[in-house]
């Protein structure tokens, strides 16, 4: 016997042994259509559908994945995880914003020692999934040009922004991109760009021990005095607050 054939008669008789064991006990998964139902309202950024779905969802026996809750519990996250991250990029999220925040969500669920904060936490990655879609569908009404600015500024986060690098990008004369940004979006590209670094730094504070001064090194801040300036401005709490607040 070939090693091909020793490994599918394993996997033939783990399915058959886990089939029996189901059928003992009178498990059967959840219907197919909650799934869809839950991964198009994702899809779609509908907030109360989703909730909706998973709680019907939640509501039936749930699958046994591993030998005891706790890993069984956040292994079956980690796979519905992974089908709402493909539910946003279908939805037209940038798909490396949408694996970025797949991977943060995943630490989390492996961090996380309680099942009963698990059950919690279910809900609320299905939160952080929409807002995601939400915040990518609002960018949709603006023009080709205001998008690709905007698609630059979020994947060069980290790095010196500057108007005429943006305006390259583009393909127009940076006095242009600076009226058209300002009268499709309301506010200066200075400050969109300001508002999405003070956005994508709070991640960093609850899921890491960098300091506020690496941090605001990190995202090309002057100082950890204008970043907490700034922070302070979009948010109302400094970033020692929110980190303590959230951590």
């Amino acid at each position: 016997m070939t090693d091909g054939e020793e490994t599918e008669m394993r996997a033939v008789s783990s399915y058959w042994s886990t089939r029996s064991e189901d059928l003992n006990r009178g498990f059967v998964h959840p219907p197919l259509d909650y799934e869809q139902e839950l991964l198009e309202a994702i899809r779609m950024g509908n907030e109360s559908k989703a909730l909706e779905a998973l709680h019907k969802i939640n509501t039936l026996e749930a699958a046994t994945l591993a030998g005891y809750p706790l890993r069984s519990k956040k292994n079956s996250l980690i796979a519905s995880c992974t089908l709402f991250t493909r539910a946003i990029i279908r939805g037209g999220v940038n798909p490396e914003t949408a694996f970025q925040l797949s991977d943060t969500i995943i630490r989390d669920i492996e961090n996380t020692a309680g099942l009963e904060q698990l059950l919690l936490f279910e809900y609320e990655m299905v939160l952080q999934f929409i807002a995601i879609m939400k915040r990518e569908k609002e960018i949709l009404h603006y023009s080709h040009i205001v998008n690709l600015s905007i698609y630059y500024i979020r994947e060069h986060i980290c790095r010196e922004l500057t108007l005429g690098r943006i305006a390259r990008h583009a393909g127009v004369h940076p006095s242009y991109l600076s009226d058209r940004f300002k009268r499709e979006t309301g506010m200066a590209l200075t400050e969109f760009i300001n508002r999405r670094r003070i956005e994508e730094s709070k991640s960093i504070l609850i899921h890491s021990n960098q300091s506020i001064s690496d941090i605001s090194l990190m995202f090309k801040l002057c100082s950890q005095s204008y970043y907490t300036q700034l922070f302070k401005k979009y948010t109302g709490k400094t970033p020692g607050q929110y980190r303590k607040e959230r951590g």
